[in-house]
């Protein structure tokens, strides 16, 4: 295994996945549910996030080029689906009980953790590294920032028993605001991207 390759990745998705901004919105987004739940839901986002991240590790160009879609469009994609869930955040409504709602796929797992940032990373470390020894190392880092992420999401839930109802509710209105405003940069970002001929 290539360890440089491994080492790369694990520090370059811990960085762009941000497991210190991250919890505090899973905390946000998973208010009304149980503990139970909330546990639930951190494994099930952190399990759909690695795995979407190693799809496109291993056939994200091909998708791309497959549905002609480019980053700068899915970061977009991406903005406009974070800019809804702040609106939402911001508005008070229970993000988490919405009939047919799961917070674990969207927008925990998707954008917020494998968002476009992240997918574009590994498809330019698989690149880097083309061979078995660091597809291998790729993949292994990729699961390695996932456990961290999964083992930050738990922590926080256990901790979040004891924070009390009011204080978790001003702090999900704040969290809010500042998802719109990384929408609001994702969106900027790949226009400029795309205007420069990015």
């Amino acid at each position: 295994m290539d360890w440089r390759a491994f080492g790369e990745t694990l520090v370059t998705l811990l960085v762009i996945m941000d497991p210190a901004s991250n919890t505090p919105v899973f905390l946000a987004l998973t208010t009304a549910m149980t503990p139970r739940q909330r546990a639930q839901a951190a494994v099930g986002s952190v399990a759909a996030a690695a795995g979407l991240i190693l799809g496109f590790a291993l056939f994200g160009q091909v998708i791309l080029d497959y549905l002609h879609v480019s980053l700068p469009s899915l970061s977009i994609a991406g903005g406009l689906l974070l800019l809804l869930v702040a609106l939402e955040m911001l508005r008070g409504m229970d993000t988490a009980l919405t009939p047919g709602r799961n917070v674990a796929l969207v927008p925990l797992a998707t954008p917020l953790m494998a968002g476009p940032g992240a997918i574009a990373a590994v498809m330019v470390l698989v690149q880097r590294y083309p061979g078995t020894g660091g597809r291998v190392a790729v993949i292994a880092g990729i699961v390695g920032a996932a456990l961290a992420l999964g083992a930050a999401l738990l922590l926080a839930a256990l901790l979040s028993r004891v924070v009390p109802v009011p204080l978790l509710e001003f702090v999900t209105r704040v969290l809010g605001l500042l998802l719109a405003a990384i929408a609001v940069q994702l969106i900027v970002d790949a226009v400029r991207t795309l205007v420069s001929g990015g």
